[in-house]
Order: C-alpha cells, then structure tokens, then sequence
C-alpha cells in the first residue's frame, strides 16, 4: 500500500516576505522623489554659473554658491517643520502626498519659467514640499514595520535607503544628460516626470497603509493653534520685508540659514540639558555628542562644496570634451554618492569582522575628516600643478570618489549614534538633531564657495584640507574621553 506523503502547507504570504509587500511601493515612491531632488541639484549650480548663451542664468560665483548653499540647508530645515506638521496638524498620510504635489509643482515651474522668477518660486515649493514629504514618508516606513522583527526591520529600511541611493545616482545622470543634449529647462522638466512619477506610485498605494499613516499622533488642540499660525505668518513677514529692504540677497542667504541652523541646535541641546525628565547620564552623553555635532556640520560643508566651489572649479577650469563629446557637468558629482554606495558594503564587511575591536563613533568621525582632507590636499596639489591651466577631467572624478566616500565614515555613524544615546524622553528630537547637521552643512558649503570666488583656489583648497585634517586629528586624540562620555549609562557594543 502506497502512503501519499502530506502536501506541504505553503507559508502565508507576509510570513514568507522577508518584508511587507508596502514597503516596495514606498521605496519606490522614495527612489522616484530622489530622482527628482538629485537630478535637479545635479545641474542646479550649472544653471546659476553658465552664461546666457550657454542656457544658464549667469549670476556670479558668489551669488550662486549662496543659493545653492542656502536652499539644501532650507530644505533640510523644512524636514523639521514638516515632521511637526505630520505629528500636530495633518496625518503622515496626506502630508506626504500633498508634499509630492507641492514638489512637482516647483519642478514644472523651474521647467516652464525661465528667468529668476521662475527660479525663485519653483525652489521654494520644491523647499516646502520635501519638508513635507520626506520625514513623513519615513515614519510610515516605520509603521509598516511595525511588530517585525529586529531583522526584517533592518531588512525594510536597508531596502528604502536603498531606493534612497539608486535614486540619487540615477538622477543627476539622467538629468545631466538631458541638459547636456538639449539644455537646462530639459533637466528641470525630467525631474519633474519623475516626481509626477511619484505621486502616482504613492497615490496607488493609499489604501493599502496602516491605519496608524492616516490619524495625527499628537493632535494640536484647535485653542493652540493661534501660536503656530502667527509664528508662521511672522516668519513670512519677516522674509517679505527683508526681500523689500535688499536685507536678503543671493550673497547672504547662506549666512541667513547657517544662523537659523545654529538657533535651531541650539534650541534643541539647551531643551534636552535643561529638561529635568532627562538623567545625569543621558545629559552627559548628549553633551559628548555637541563636538560631534558641530565636526558634522563641518565635514557636511567640506562634502557639500561638490555643489558650490567644486562647480566653481568644474565650470572654469575642467575641460569636458573627450572625442568631440561633451561630457555631461552633472555626471561629475554623480561620483560622489556612487563611490559612498559602493564602499558602504566593504566596510559594513569591515566593522562586522572587527567587532569589538573596531573604533568608537569618535574615532569614526575622525577618519572621515582626515580622508576629506586628505581628498583636498590631493586637490591642491592637482590645481599647483596645472597653475591656471585645464585641470583633466579624470583628476576631478578622482577627487570626487575619494572625498564621496569619507562618507561612510560620518553620515550613517551620526544616524546610528543619535538613536543609540539619546535620551528616553527625547529620542525623536536627537534624530531631529543629527538632521541638522546636515542643513548646517549646506548652508556652510554656500559660505566656503563665496569664499572660494574671493581667494586664490590654490589659498582656498590650503585653509580646507588643513582645517580637515586638523580637526580629524583632534578628534582622534580625544576619543577615549568622548567615547566614554558617549556610553555613559549604556553599553558600549
């Protein structure tokens, strides 16, 4: 008698999905905004440098470093109003996609509007809309995964930066190509298909998030509401008058948003050290993580010059012709964020293997700082060499690969720092925190392009690979007592 083995029970569905069906349209959604974002910055700073018969807008070194420097720090000052928006005001849900709306509205104006004009309003949507979208759209992640486990977490925010990466490489190439080919306004508007692209992946998943995306989590009471509103209408009356008077100029807005930076930071470290449900030891380690803050920003601004000096430089001095084909400008700080994708698995590979043994989070910092300063130290030496000459275009890709790659050293360290030391009761506001680093960051790197088209580029490139190498090196010496200081109350590993 023949025995017919049992059929085996096939797994459900989301037992057997390493992470949520969701998460895939989220990441896509997220991979399409980045798309936009870092397909418009890729070409931006060419847009304000290139004269008018090459499609540009002409406007100076100095006024486009400071454009470009203070709208990254905006739109990374954004991310915090539109995180309090989706936390006070309106879901997560229907903030993020009214922020996709706002986004692509400034893409089509920057496509459509030539001219300052259309420069200025299509920024500051684009501004507006990714302060909405991406601090939303993350917190839905975290929803999503909400009841996983510790590893299928891992798995389904690794899968979302992923998207994060592959948009912000696909991007700039895409893009750059376009405005290479056919000009300027082509970029703007590719970049806009790709935002309308993500509107539509969300829009399409909308019934399918938890019901967590759709309900405020902190609703404001309608009788609190007065204070936030005049605060905002004051704000806009303040950059109104300042527009009227020529207080604000292209010249001083990195300045301007540098400052906002700083009062922001330091709003947020006198609330956590003066706030009495915050322990000895986690006021302690949150005073260890000031330096690191404050080095942040620093090295942000040193990586960030890829927008504003490094432009600069490209836009005088780099010979793009290879055969008679124009090699796209934008592809040139595309090698930035690829050379950081790439290295990230070694040295994830790297820390695995060391364990224990591998450097505390100062240490880490430290190396990222010493390697971008020894990327300009490479490019001082490339620019002494060729005097005022045409500096090739394989030593340009050369310095963006090694100063992009530092990265893994301090942006994903920061990250995981603040979410590991900081206090109970303000952990969301650490996070909050390390993001302006990166706002700080932007706008400083406005300050050094300025500074740049005032000094001669070999003085320039001196006083940043010193200030680099210097502060790395400092670091390095006070390691042991900040990494103490760092694990005050909480283990080390």
């Amino acid at each position: 008698m023949t025995v017919t083995p049992p059929r085996p029970r096939l797994a459900a569905p989301n037992a057997s999905r390493a992470v949520p069906r969701s998460i895939w349209s989220m990441a896509f959604t997220e991979l399409w905004e980045r798309f936009s974002f870092y397909g418009l910055q890729g070409i931006l700073s060419f847009y304000l440098l290139y004269s008018l018969d090459k499609g540009g807008l002409d406007l100076g070194a100095s006024a486009s470093a400071g454009i470009v420097g203070a709208y990254g720090g905006a739109v990374y000052l954004a991310q915090l109003v539109g995180a309090w928006i989706g936390d006070r005001l309106v879901s997560p849900k229907w903030v993020v996609l009214w922020g996709g709306v706002i986004i692509a509205c400034g893409h089509v104006l920057l496509a459509a509007w030539p001219g300052p004009t259309g420069l200025g309003v299509g920024l500051v949507l684009i501004i507006l809309g990714t302060g909405a979208l991406k601090t939303n759209i993350t917190s839905i992640v975290g929803f999503l995964l909400d009841g996983q486990s510790d590893a299928k977490r891992d798995a389904g925010f690794s899968y979302f930066y992923m998207a994060i990466n592959v948009g912000a490489v696909i991007g700039p190439l895409s893009t750059g190509f376009a405005q290479n080919q056919w000009g300027f306004h082509y970029g703007f508007g590719l970049a806009a298909i790709g935002m309308l692209a993500a509107i539509i992946q969300y829009a399409l998943s909308l019934k399918k998030l938890p019901e967590r995306a759709g309900q405020v989590n902190n609703p404001l009471p309608r009788g609190k509401l007065v204070a936030p509103i005049g605060c905002t209408l004051a704000a806009l009356a303040v950059v109104v008058a300042g527009s009227l008077a020529g207080w604000l100029t292209a010249e001083n807005l990195s300045s301007v948003v540098t400052l906002v930076a700083l009062v922001a930071a330091a709003g947020y470290f006198a609330v956590i050290l003066c706030s009495t449900k915050v322990t000895s030891d986690e006021k302690r380690r949150v005073s260890a993580y000031l330096p690191l803050f404050l080095l942040s920003g620093v090295y942000f601004g040193f990586l960030f010059q890829k927008f504003t000096a490094i432009s600069i430089l490209i836009t005088d001095r780099v010979d793009l012709d290879i055969g008679g084909w124009s090699f796209p400008v934008a592809w040139i700080t595309t090698v930035s964020p690829l050379s950081a994708v790439l290295i990230t698995p070694l040295v994830a590979r790297l820390w695995g293997r060391l364990g224990p043994r591998q450097p505390g989070p100062a240490a880490k910092f430290a190396i990222g700082l010493i390697q971008i300063g020894v990327a300009y130290f490479f490019i001082l030496l490339v620019s002494t060499v060729t005097g005022n000459g045409t500096i090739p275009l394989f030593l340009i890709l050369a310095f963006m690969a090694l100063a992009g790659s530092s990265e893994v050293f301090v942006g994903p360290i920061g990250l995981a720092l603040a979410t590991k030391i900081g206090p109970a009761t303000f952990r969301a506001q650490m996070v909050g925190l390390n993001f302006l680093t990166l706002a700080l960051g932007s706008s400083l790197s406005g300050l050094l392009g300025q500074l740049f088209a005032a000094i001669p580029s070999t003085a320039y490139f001196t006083i940043v690979a010193t200030s680099a190498a210097v502060l790395g090196g400092a670091l390095l010496l006070a390691r042991k007592p900040l990494n103490k200081s760092l694990h005050a109350g909480v283990s080390a590993q």
